[in-house]
């Protein structure tokens, strides 16, 4: 049954990797002001909960994070955006919550597919990567934070913000094997938005899979992968065009 989305709309803002909670403040703030309700759950191991980190965390542990937030707080016809990493996680949870859901929003974003892991849907080289740093940090248990570049940030007072916060991700959020029962969103509708500015090349496979499917509402960015930091006006106003299609 189609929902009716409420005229103060539920914003549930899921981050990507190696973030929390806490990117989504400068866009949280700017939804509210508009009359909008926002909750960022940061995920168990991250942010202001690293002090949870331990190896039996993994995708599943994600996805019941944010449900347990919207079951919590009772949310209904929300609007689920996922960054990045943060895709992923709103896939499985909106595959268990269609009926909560109006829309859910991919930003710069990480589109699963039934079967797969998230890992083996980045660029091979990335892949790689990511599990030899985790080897050789942790043992194979985290992956450690990001160096030098991080998320195509330019140096400068954002850059710092970013890097200060930022925790190592679990790998095996990333290698557990997603399950979803139906198509990615569930039936409901979906958006998909691209950072142009640079392109980020970890999700460019996602979006060169879906760009051509029907269902999908695209729009562009102007900014880099972590919008939410460099472009806060711009996606809380984009945020909110597409919450009322």
């Amino acid at each position: 049954m189609a929902s009716t989305l409420p005229k103060s709309p539920t914003f549930v803002l899921v981050h990507g990797a190696f973030h929390g909670g806490w990117c989504w403040r400068r866009v949280a703030e700017r939804l509210m002001k508009a009359g909008g309700r926002v909750l960022s759950p940061t995920m168990t191991g991250l942010g202001e909960r690293a002090h949870l980190l331990t190896r039996d965390i993994g995708l599943g542990t994600f996805i019941d994070d944010v449900i347990g937030v919207i079951e919590a707080e009772e949310l209904d016809n929300i609007i689920l955006v996922g960054h990045s990493f943060g895709g992923v996680v709103i896939s499985g949870v909106v595959d268990r919550l269609p009926e909560r859901v109006h829309q859910s929003i991919y930003l710069d974003a990480i589109v699963p597919q039934n079967g797969r892991s998230a890992i083996s849907q980045l660029p091979s080289e990335t892949a790689a990567s990511r599990v030899r740093a985790a080897e050789e940090s942790s043992a194979g248990f985290s992956i450690p934070v990001p160096m030098g570049d991080i998320f195509d940030l330019a140096p400068g007072p954002d850059r710092d913000w970013v890097a200060r916060r930022i925790r190592p991700h679990p790998l095996a959020s990333y290698t557990d094997i997603v399950e979803l029962t139906g198509p990615v969103g569930n039936g409901r509708p979906r958006s998909y938005i691209r950072c142009t500015d640079p392109v980020y090349p970890v999700v460019v496979p996602s979006y060169e899979r879906i760009r051509l499917e029907a269902g999908w509402t695209f729009a562009d960015i102007a900014t880099g992968h972590d919008a939410m930091v460099t472009a806060p006006d711009e996606l809380a106003d984009l945020l909110l065009k597409l919450a009322h299609l």
